[in-house]
């Protein structure tokens, strides 16, 4: 029976030869526009929902408060993830769905840019960041909130080209 080679896993591109961290240098990569899409759901009781969408939170406007904290955040992604490039985002949005049926809120970001490396941790840090930001503002009524399922839904541009989460990673 004949061997079959096995090809070798995809290498870590933050860690150098020695094992060290490393930021990867982009100098060398075309400039092409980036889109990353990114969610994560906060879930919680009916009335802390109720609370949020009746707008009688005790610290304010939950939502608008959290739509803000998100796009600061994707804004500032490599001041908190160590090895991300600093970037000129052409667009970062926020959107945040109460859905009742959870019961609780779809936080979805979509970010832009045009450059040499792409911008899926600016969503995912936008995504996170607005969730946590929503759990600051109601923890005082229910302390059991629970973020979940923060992912890559989408991601255009860049030489590994499109990316589309599958059904199974949400």
């Amino acid at each position: 029976m004949a061997k079959t080679a096995k090809a070798a896993p995809p290498a870590l591109t933050h860690i150098g030869a020695s094992g060290e961290a490393r930021m990867v240098d982009v100098s060398e990569k075309p400039a092409t526009e980036r889109v990353a899409v990114a969610e994560g759901r906060v879930v919680m009781k009916k009335a802390t929902l109720d609370l949020i969408l009746n707008g009688d939170a005790q610290k304010g406007d939950v939502l608008g408060t959290a739509r803000i904290a998100g796009i600061m955040a994707a804004k500032r992604t490599s001041e908190l993830i160590p090895l991300c490039h600093p970037l000129a985002l052409s667009k970062v949005t926020v959107d945040i769905t109460p859905d009742k049926k959870l019961p609780g809120c779809i936080v979805r970001a979509t970010v832009k840019v045009t450059g040499p490396t792409g911008v899926e941790m600016e969503a995912l840090t936008a995504v996170s960041v607005a969730c946590l930001t929503i759990y600051d503002m109601i923890k005082a009524v229910e302390r059991g909130v629970r973020i979940e399922a923060i992912h890559l839904i989408a991601k255009t541009g860049g030489k590994s080209g499109h990316y589309v989460a599958d059904a199974r990673s949400k």
